[in-house]
């Protein structure tokens, strides 16, 4: 100000945490304002969680069902937010040039995929909690460590992610759609979430093992159902998909 009532303006880009910060959390309100993706992160694996564990339904091998369901439920939302929902979101930001124009902001492009990463983050933080809170009240006993289900989640979180962006930078909206809604479903019955892996034929379990949700329910429930320190063949295989899918997206992602 240099006398009163008289501003001197200082036009310019705010600094980059504030934006990242800022876009952050408008992602965060804009992903917990929408019905559909609050019906597809929150409201499907509850609901599933506690259908399976009360009605004796598939045989998920010695102990409570609980034991077994709750990991792969909480794998089931990973995936549900990082990969579907953030597909999805992306694909039609892009479609109505949302994308195109963030991208023309000060805001850098790399600084709006890492908003949208927060904006993820944030989410699952909200389910795990949840899904927590209505799996200890249906007896759920977990064990291990801590740590290792933190790594299998971050992990996990940038496979999906990768995925998820890499369809919705390639595809048309309608198609990225169609297209992550069935992924979810065929993930769903075939990664070992719901139904054990057991129950399949021993062909068809060595290639469902290497995809990204069965490592992730597996290692979950290898550390929170038996206690294992660090199921390091599960963490490989998400490395593996989360370098090959982020590398892929940050490759052929195209903003219009």
């Amino acid at each position: 100000m240099t006398a009163t009532g008289t501003f001197t303006p200082r036009p310019g880009a705010a600094p980059l945490v504030r934006m990242i910060r800022a876009q952050a959390a408008l992602e965060t309100r804009m992903l917990l304002r929408n019905g559909e993706q609050l019906l597809l992160t929150v409201v499907i694996p509850t609901l599933l969680l506690v259908l399976f564990s009360a009605v004796d339904i598939i045989d998920t091998g010695a102990g409570r069902a609980v034991d077994f369901l709750a990991p792969g439920v909480l794998a089931l939302a990973v995936m549900s937010t990082a990969f579907t929902g953030q597909a999805i979101a992306t694909g039609f930001e892009r479609r109505y040039g949302v994308l195109k124009r963030l991208a023309a902001s000060p805001l850098p492009r790399w600084g709006l995929m890492t908003a949208k990463t927060c904006a993820v983050l944030v989410t699952e933080v909200l389910q795990i909690a949840l899904l927590t809170v209505v799996a200890l009240a249906l007896g759920w006993s977990p064990r291990g460590n801590p740590l290792a289900v933190a790594a299998l989640l971050v992990l996990g979180t940038a496979a999906f992610s990768g995925l998820g962006l890499l369809m919705a930078g390639t595809l048309r909206a309608e198609a990225t759609l169609a297209a992550a809604n069935l992924v979810f479903l065929l993930l769903l019955v075939g990664g070992g979430v719901i139904v054990p892996l057991t129950k399949f034929p021993d062909a068809a379990q060595t290639v469902l093992g290497l995809l990204p949700i069965s490592a992730l329910s597996d290692g979950l429930r290898a550390v929170l159902q038996h206690g294992a320190a660090l199921p390091w063949g599960d963490l490989g295989i998400l490395a593996v998909w989360a370098v090959l899918g982020l590398g892929a997206a940050a490759r052929f992602f195209r903003w219009e």
